[in-house]
Parts: C-alpha cells; sequence; structure tokens
C-alpha cells in the first residue's frame, strides 16, 4: 500500500456570519485586530460545541455590535482554505430586532448599497460571498 504523508492535518474552524439587511443596505465591518486587521467581512464569529449556527450569529451579534437580529434563512456556506487553517463559513441573511449597531470589536463599520459591494477590500472567503450576493439580491 502506497499512502503519501501530508503532516499535520489542517486546522477547520467553524464559523457563523450575519448578512444584515436594512433598506436595501447590506453591514459590513472592518477586522480591527489579528491577522486579517483591516480586511472587510460580514460581522459573526466562532460556533462553541453544542451551540447552533442561529445561537453563535446572535451571541457574537450581541458581543460585537451591541444590538439584537432576527436570524433568517442559511444564505450559504462557504468552504475556503486559508495558509494555515480551513474556513467554514455558514452565513445568514439577518434583520435587526433591536438597537443600532456599536462597534465593539471592529475598527469601521459601513452600510453598503448592492451597487457598493465591491467599494471594500473583502477577506478571501468573503469574496464568492459577495458575488453571490450581488447575483441573489
Amino acid at each position: 500500500m502506497n499512502v503519501a504523508y501530508r503532516g499535520s492535518p489542517m486546522k477547520n474552524i467553524k464559523v457563523v456570519a450575519a448578512i444584515i439587511l436594512h433598506d436595501n443596505l447590506i453591514f459590513a465591518t472592518q477586522r480591527g485586530y489579528g491577522d486579517f486587521k483591516d480586511g472587510w467581512e460580514f460581522p459573526g464569529g466562532k460556533v462553541e460545541p453544542g451551540e447552533s449556527p442561529q445561537e453563535a450569529l446572535r451571541w457574537e451579534i450581541r458581543e460585537e455590535l451591541a444590538m439584537e437580529i432576527e436570524v433568517g434563512e442559511l444564505f450559504e456556506t462557504v468552504e475556503y482554505d486559508y495558509p494555515t487553517f480551513h474556513l467554514s463559513m455558514d452565513c445568514f441573511l439577518c434583520k435587526i430586532k433591536s438597537g443600532t449597531p456599536v462597534l465593539l470589536g471592529h475598527a469601521a463599520a459601513k452600510w453598503l448599497t448592492k451597487e457598493e459591494l465591491n467599494s471594500v477590500a473583502w477577506l478571501p472567503a468573503d469574496l464568492g460571498l459577495i458575488r453571490e450576493l450581488y447575483a441573489r439580491l
């Protein structure tokens, strides 16, 4: 039997992201920390063991933006290989239930029209999602 050695398996990270829609605008946030500092993304975070993706997303948005959201349908699951890890990101269409965004962990945020989606420097895993959003909204 001939088996190729590939070294240690790539770390898998499971996250959720909120595509927050309001008055035909889409909410984007800019990372203020870490390896991907200054990149634009949809807000969200890691899914903890025993937590549903929807629960994780509500908790992350409360923690990062101090607002309550209604988590709607799953828009897309993004699978993306960064150099040091594999990202699996469930992206949900969301609406604001209460509050307005307060940046507690991001450097900046913008409400973008569909036509403005390409006006910010999205993180690599989000690029395919941006094309899909543009096509479907």
